[in-house]
C-alpha cells in the first residue's frame, strides 16, 4: 500500500522530536523521570528501545510509560516487539530491517497503528514505498556509538536525497544533537530521533527545549 492510504484511519503525529529511551545513559535517573521530563521540554513521540530488558520488564515499563505521555497526547512506540505493543495497546512499532516484517505487524496491529521503519541506504526507501508503514527512520545521519553494527552513514547530501524520493515523513537519528538538528531540519528531516542527547543530559528538559528551538531555526531557514 502506497503513501496516504488509510490515513483517514490512523492518528495524526508529530516526529518532530522523537525520543528513543536507553536506561543505560539515563545514569541515575530512571526512564520515566527522563521521559516525563523530556515531554515537558517539547517531545513529541517516544520510543521504547531497552533491549536488555525481559518480557515482563519490558511490559511494565511501556504500561507506566504509557500511562504518562497519555495526558501530554504523545505516541508511545515500542522498537521491534509487536507483541509487547499489544499487550500494551501502544501506538505503534519502530522495526528494522531485520524485524518483523511490515506487512506482518500492520495485519497483527491494525490500520490504526503507526509504524516506523530503518532506513539503511536509498535501496530501502524505494522497497519500502510498496509498505504500509508511516514515517521512516533514517539511520544513522553521523556516526553514532549506539548503532555500531552500522558501516555508512547517511550525511545531510544522503538525507538530502532521500528527501527527494518519498513524500513520507523522514525522522533522522544517528549522532543528533543540538549542535546539528537544525541543518538536518533544513536537509529535509521532519523530525530528529535522539537517545544520548537528552537521556544523558543534566538537565532533560532543558535538553529538549534547546532541540526543539534548533529544529524550528531549522525549519525556518528551509523555506
Amino acid at each position: 500500500m502506497g503513501p496516504g492510504q488509510h490515513l483517514d484511519q490512523r492518528p495524526c503525529f508529530d516526529p518532530s522530536l522523537y525520543l528513543v529511551t536507553d536506561q543505560r545513559l539515563c545514569g541515575e535517573s530512571s526512564v520515566l523521570d527522563v521521559v516525563g521530563l523530556a515531554v515537558r521540554g517539547g517531545a513529541t513521540m517516544v520510543q521504547l528501545r531497552e533491549k536488555r530488558l525481559d518480557m515482563r520488564s519490558l511490559v511494565d515499563l511501556a504500561r507506566a510509560l504509557k500511562g504518562l505521555l497519555e495526558p501530554f497526547g504523545v505516541p508511545l512506540l515500542i522498537n521491534d516487539r509487536v507483541d509487547a505493543a499489544l499487550a500494551v495497546g501502544a501506538a505503534g512499532v519502530h522495526l528494522g530491517q531485520h524485524d518483523m516484517p511490515a506487512e506482518l505487524a500492520r495485519h497483527l496491529l491494525g490500520s490504526r497503528a503507526i509504524i516506523g521503519l530503518s532506513v539503511e541506504h536509498l535501496g530501502h526507501i524505494h522497497e519500502a514505498e510498496r509498505l504500509d508503514v508511516d514515517y521512516y527512520g533514517v539511520s544513522p545521519i553521523f556516526p553514532t556509538p549506539t548503532k555500531p553494527d552500522l558501516n555508512s552513514a547517511w550525511g545531510l547530501e544522503g538525507l538530502a536525497m532521500a528527501r527527494q524520493i518519498t513524500a513520507r515523513p523522514l525522522v533522522a537519528i544517528g549522532g543528533l544533537g543540538a549542535h546539528n538538528v537544525e541543518a538536518v531540519a533544513r536537509a529535509g528531516a521532519d523530525g530528529v530521533a535522539v537517545v544520548s542527547a537528552i537521556c544523558s543530559a543534566a538537565d532533560p528538559l532543558k535538553a529538549a527545549e534547546t532541540l526543539v528551538q534548533a529544529l524550528r531555526l531549522g525549519r525556518s531557514r528551509s523555506q
